[in-house]
């Protein structure tokens, strides 16, 4: 019993250390306000790939027209990705000069695994900007967006941005649940970026030069991996940039992505993001992701074991059932967890949201083992599609 004690105590204090190391992390990262006085000229091609958004994606291109940049300097590049809606017809609607709407079934023989790495390499080779800045036709973008973009990427000649996302939640579990666990990452995100400890971004709000993509010949070798159009694409630019990779912590830069409203959709979605942990090129990001399993895993297993076996551990001469201790480990991971995310959410604006946290735990140590597991193992429907 004493061995099985210690693997517990072990398990939590490298994820403790993990965790604190994360909050120190995203506290280092400076809020980031620009100190250029010249105007900006950065030309900036925005791409959207898109399938079957009929419904969100006008007012994604909406909030892009919108922008206090200068509409001169940037274009908006939809591929719509075989599209079984009216979607190119509503980008079509647009009228503005600086909008282009391409069809990927133009460029694609037969069956891929990889549509979206697709769609952005056509858009990149027919693109005019420096700047390749991407996002989801289910993103809205606040004004100051590509302002921000470009004034970071001038100030800090970087090759590759990673920029805040932020999902928009209802009133119902499912929303608030993926709203709390997609806040973790964004903060676990920046912190890694910053440190420059493993990489990690969101699609949804990324920018990367032009030449940087043709430079790492874009996604080759990677191509034939469904998920990763950003996390793997940002280290093979890493390697090449260390220093040039950055995190943009502007409030002005959150990009606002909608939530997947049923817990199918969710799970699809984890698994396909969990799919690719054992594609990355990237070894630093593994012992981190197998000691974050592990501990959920022992956290989900052990309750079971402590209530058909009826684990009991002798400590200072006082006798503590094996639920007396997961119960406390518990407790301790919760509280860990929000001094961590007490200061992404308040960046993000969201430190109500933080109420619901405590009651989520039982079922992020569920999800987390069933998404890692079926990541590695199993199939999952995304876009109309069966990928396994």
């Amino acid at each position: 019993m004493m061995i099985i004690l210690l693997v517990s105590i072990l398990l939590f204090l490298i994820y403790a250390v993990l965790i604190i190391y994360y909050r120190t992390g995203w506290q280092s990262i400076p809020d980031y306000t620009t100190t250029l006085s010249k105007p900006l000229s950065t030309k900036i091609s925005v791409i959207i790939p898109a399938r079957n958004e009929a419904n969100n994606i006008s007012a994604c291109i909406q909030s892009i027209l919108a922008q206090s940049y200068s509409p001169d300097l940037f274009e908006i590049i939809v591929v719509d990705d075989h599209s079984t809606d009216n979607t190119f017809a509503i980008v079509s609607a647009f009228t503005q000069p600086n909008i282009k709407i391409i069809l990927l079934s133009e460029y694609v023989d037969g069956r891929l695994n990889a549509y979206k790495k697709k769609a952005i390499e056509v858009a990149i080779a027919q693109s005019s900007g420096t700047l390749i800045v991407t996002t989801d036709a289910d993103c809205i973008v606040q004004e100051n967006w590509l302002k921000t973009i470009a004034s970071f990427y001038e100030e800090h000649n970087a090759a590759f941005i990673a920029a805040p996302v932020l999902i928009d939640y209802g009133n119902s579990f499912i929303e608030i649940f993926q709203a709390l666990d997609f806040m973790t990452l964004q903060g676990i995100t920046g912190a890694s970026v910053h440190k420059k400890i493993h990489s990690m971004c969101n699609g949804a709000n990324l920018a990367y030069e032009r030449k940087v993509f043709y430079e790492v010949n874009g996604f080759d070798g990677i191509d034939s991996i469904a998920s990763g159009d950003d996390m793997l694409l940002m280290h093979k630019i890493y390697q090449r940039h260390p220093e040039n990779v950055f995190y943009l912590k502007s409030k002005d830069a959150i990009v606002k992505t909608a939530p997947v409203k049923t817990v199918a959709a969710f799970f699809n979605q984890r698994i396909r993001w969990a799919s690719k942990a054992d594609k990355y090129d990237d070894k630093r990001i593994l012992p981190v992701l197998i000691a974050v399993y592990l501990f959920n895993l022992f956290l989900l297993l052990f309750p079971i074991a402590c209530i058909f076996f009826n684990i009991q551990f002798l400590i200072l001469n006082s006798q503590f059932s094996g639920i007396q201790i997961w119960i406390c480990i518990l407790f301790l991971k919760t509280i860990i967890e929000l001094i961590f995310l007490f200061p992404v959410a308040s960046f993000f604006g969201r430190r109500s949201l933080l109420l619901f946290f405590p009651l989520m735990q039982p079922f992020h140590i569920v999800y987390t083992v069933i998404a890692g597991f079926l990541g590695k193992f199993g199939s999952y429907q995304w876009k109309g599609r069966k990928v396994k």
